[in-house]
C-alpha cells in the first residue's frame, strides 16, 4: 500500500536514535498502529521482565491513515507491558499530536532502554533530540506544556507528557496531550515515568501529506462524513461530549453506583454533563472531525470560578461520579482535571477510591487504617486528598496507587471480594449484570475489564432485525440475553482492533455510524492507499492481532482463570438485591461459546489450526495459566 512512514527507534540508555522503513509485511499483516505495536512486542518482549524496568519497551504507533486526508483520523495506539496488570498495557490517544508525527514522516516510536536523568524527545522533522527535563520533573501536564511552549517559543508544538503520577510510580499513571487528550489505561505513564522521559515533543510541519487525494478519495470521506452527521446521536455527541450520557446509563441501568453495588445513582440528575453547557466556553476536538466533543468550562461561582477547566469524558464522570456516590457537578470537573493535571488514568482512580469507600462502608477498614481520611460516601474532600496522595505516593493512597487488586492484598480482611477489576484492570463504568456483552466483553479483553477495547454498542444500538441477519437471532441485542452475544462480542473485538490499528475514533465509527461491517473504512483505505483494500482483508487482519494479543498475555501469565468477573457480581448486593447467581448460568455459557467461535480451546487457547489460518507462527506458551 505504501501507507506507513518510518519507525523511529530510540535507546534512552545510550543516548542514541535510529530512523528505518516500516516493512511491507507490517502495512500488509498488521496495518499500523495497535498492530504494529503488539508484532513488535511480542517479538521483542520476553516473560519475567520488570515493567518498570528498562528491558520494557514503550511502542507509540499512528494509525494507517492517521494524518491522512480521512475523517477522524488522528490517533496515536501506545503500548508497553503493564506495570498494573503485567500483561498487555494498551491505550490510545487522539488530539493533533498523531497528525504532526506523521508529517515528520513518523509512524511509530519505539523507545527503549532508561534514560540517567529526565528527559524530554524533541522530534523537529529530520531533527530529533534527546534533552534534558530536570526542571520539568515534578511539574504537572498542563504546566509542562505551558513551559514547553513558551521555553522553546512557539505554540505550534504537539506534546505528550506525563506528570506527578507517572514519576512516582503510580500504576495508573496515564499520559496527557493538549491538556485533556489521554492515553488512559494501564500504566503507560508509569512506564514513560520509569524510563525517565518527561515529555515529547514534536514541530509541527508545513510539508503536506503525500498521499492526499485521489479521484476517488473524496467520495469516500463524504460518504463516511454523511453517516457520521446524520446519524440520530451526531447532535446530541457534539453538543454535549460524552459528558451529557450519564442519565441515560442511569435510565438504561447500567449506571454502576457506590462500587457497583447498585445501577441506579438517586442523584443521576445532578451530576449529568448536559447541566455543563450553561458553562462551555469553547468547543474543540481533534484534527478532521465534525463532532468536536471537548470543551473548555468557565464557572462563574464555585471552587472553579475564574479558573481553567475542561469537560470530563463520559468514563471519568462515571467513575468520579456515581461510581464514588458523587453527587457535585462542579466537584467532579474538579476531581477530573486534577487527575488529568496529575497524569492519572481518572477510571482507575474514580474505581479504586470507590474501592476504600466500600470497605470503609462495611467496615473492613476504619479512619485508623486512612491516617485519618473519613471515606464515607461522595465525600469530595477525602477524594482530592486521595487522588494527590496517590499521584504522591504518600498516606492511604500510596496504599491505592497500586490498583485495586494489589490494594485488596495489602489491606486483607476480605478486601479482595469488593475489588472490582479483570486482569488487574479496574472496571468501566457500565454495570455489567444488565449488559451480557458488555458483561462478556469485560472479561475476555485483551487489556482487562474495559469497555473501549470492546467496544460493543451494537448491543443496544442495533434493532432486533439487523441482529437477526447478522447473528441468527434477534435477542443477541436484547442487553439481558445472553444468546448471541458470544458472536456479538467477536465482531466488536475485532472491529475494533482495526479501528485502533487505522488510527480511526471509536467516538463516530462505533457510536454514531455502527454499522460494524468495516465497510466505510475499508472505502478510505483504499481511497487514500491507492490499492484496493476489502473488508475481508481488514477482519483478517484484526483477527491476526488479536490473536497475537491472546498469546501475548499467555506468554506473562495470563489464561483462562483471568477471563471471569469478579465473584462480587454474582452476589446479592451487587445486583442490586436481586437474588445471586452463579457463573455456569451465564457467563460460563457465553465464554466458552466465544471461544468456539474464536477458533480457541476450552481453555482459550488459540489452536493451532487459527494461527496457521492467520499465518501464525507461537513458539510454546505457557497454558492455562493464572495472573
Amino acid at each position: 500500500m505504501g501507507l506507513l512512514g518510518n519507525i523511529l527507534e530510540i535507546d534512552l540508555t545510550q543516548e542514541k536514535w535510529n530512523l528505518a522503513a516500516c516493512s511491507d509485511d507490517a502495512e500488509s499483516n498488521y496495518l499500523g498502529g495497535r498492530g504494529i505495536n503488539i508484532k513488535l512486542l511480542s517479538d521483542q518482549i520476553p516473560p519475567g521482565i520488570d515493567p518498570l524496568g528498562p528491558q520494557n519497551i514503550l511502542t507509540l504507533s499512528c494509525g494507517m491513515l492517521t494524518g491522512t486526508a480521512a475523517p477522524v483520523s488522528s490517533r496515536v495506539h501506545i503500548n508497553a507491558l503493564s506495570p498494573l496488570t503485567h500483561i498487555l498495557g494498551s491505550s490510545n490517544i487522539g488530539g493533533g499530536f498523531g497528525v504532526s508525527l506523521r508529517l515528520c514522516g513518523i509512524q511509530q516510536l519505539v523507545i527503549r532502554g532508561r534514560a540517567s536523568k529526565p528527559v524530554y524527545l524533541w522530534i523537529d522533522g529530520d531533527t530529533i533530540e534527546i534533552r534534558n527535563a530536570k526542571s520539568l520533573w515534578g511539574k504537572d501536564t498542563w504546566e509542562t506544556e505551558a513551559l514547553l511552549k513558551e521555553r522553546l517559543g512557539t505554540e505550534k508544538l504537539k506534546i505528550l507528557s506525563i506528570g506527578p503520577a507517572g514519576e512516582k510510580e503510580c500504576l495508573f499513571g496515564c499520559i496527557i496531550s493538549d491538556r485533556d487528550h489521554a492515553a488512559g489505561r494501564t500504566g503507560m505513564g508509569t512506564v514513560m515515568g520509569s524510563k525517565n522521559l518527561k515529555a515529547i515533543v514534536v514541530k509541527a510541519q508545513k510539508s503536506p501529506v503525500a498521499f492526499r487525494s485521489k479521484s476517488d478519495t473524496q467520495q469516500a470521506i463524504k460518504h463516511y462524513l454523511w453517516q457520521m452527521k446524520y446519524s440520530p446521536e451526531f447532535k446530541t455527541m457534539k453538543a454535549h461530549g460524552g459528558a451529557g450520557y450519564v442519565e441515560w446509563a442511569d435510565e438504561l441501568a447500567i449506571l454502576g453506583t457506590r462500587n457497583y453495588r447498585d445501577y441506579h445513582f438517586e442523584d443521576v440528575k445532578r451530576i449529568d454533563g448536559k447541566k455543563l453547557k450553561k458553562n462551555i466556553a469553547r468547543k474543540h476536538g481533534c484534527p478532521r472531525c465534525p463532532v468536536q466533543c471537548k470543551a473548555d468550562l468557565r464557572f462563574s461561582t464555585g471552587r472553579l470560578k475564574g479558573k481553567e477547566s475542561v469537560r470530563p469524558e463520559f468514563e471519568p464522570m462515571l467513575a468520579l461520579g456515581a461510581k464514588c456516590g458523587l453527587n457535585d457537578l462542579q466537584t467532579l470537573v474538579y476531581l477530573d482535571n486534577l487527575c488529568t493535571r496529575l497524569g492519572m488514568d481518572s477510571i482507575s482512580a474514580g474505581t479504586v477510591i470507590a474501592f476504600a469507600m466500600d470497605l470503609f462502608d462495611r467496615g473492613i477498614i476504619t479512619m485508623a487504617d486512612t491516617d485519618g481520611l473519613n471515606m464515607r460516601w461522595g465525600n469530595g474532600e477525602t477524594m482530592e486528598k486521595l487522588i494527590r496522595q496517590m499521584a504522591d505516593s504518600t498516606g492511604f493512597g500510596k496504599v491505592l496507587a497500586q490498583g485495586v487488586r494489589q490494594a485488596a492484598k495489602v489491606i486483607g480482611g476480605g478486601a479482595e471480594n469488593y475489588a472490582a477489576h479483570i486482569k488487574g484492570l479496574e472496571m468501566a463504568g457500565y454495570h455489567p449484570y444488565n449488559m451480557m456483552g458488555t458483561a462478556l466483553g469485560y472479561s475476555v479483553s485483551s487489556r482487562g475489564a474495559d469497555f473501549s477495547d470492546i467496544y460493543a454498542t451494537l448491543e443496544y444500538k442495533w434493532l432486533p432485525e439487523k441482529a437477526t441477519q447478522v447473528f441468527g437471532t434477534p435477542v443477541s441485542t436484547d442487553p439481558r440475553s445472553i444468546q448471541g452475544k458470544a458472536q456479538l462480542v467477536r465482531r466488536s473485538m475485532i472491529v475494533g482492533s482495526v479501528l485502533d490499528c487505522l488510527g480511526l475514533c471509536k467516538v463516530p465509527a462505533l457510536c454514531l455510524i455502527c454499522t460494524y461491517d468495516l465497510v466505510g473504512e475499508a472505502e478510505l483505505v483504499s481511497a487514500v492507499g491507492g490499492r484496493t483494500v476489502n473488508v475481508t482483508d481488514l477482519f483478517i487482519a484484526g483477527e491476526r492481532i488479536v490473536n497475537l494479543e491472546r498469546l501475548f498475555n499467555q506468554q506473562h501469565g495470563a489464561g483462562v482463570l483471568n477471563d471471569r468477573l469478579p465473584k462480587m457480581f454474582f452476589e446479592k448486593a451487587y445486583n442490586a438485591g436481586i437474588e445471586p447467581s452463579k457463573p455456569a448460568e451465564w457467563m460460563e455459557p457465553m465464554k466458552q461459546e466465544f471461544y468456539d467461535i474464536m477458533g480457541w480451546d476450552v481453555h482459550g487457547d488459540p489452536t493451532a489450526k487459527k494461527l496457521a489460518q492467520l499465518g501464525i507462527y507461537s513458539p510454546q506458551y505457557n497454558k492455562h495459566s493464572a495472573a
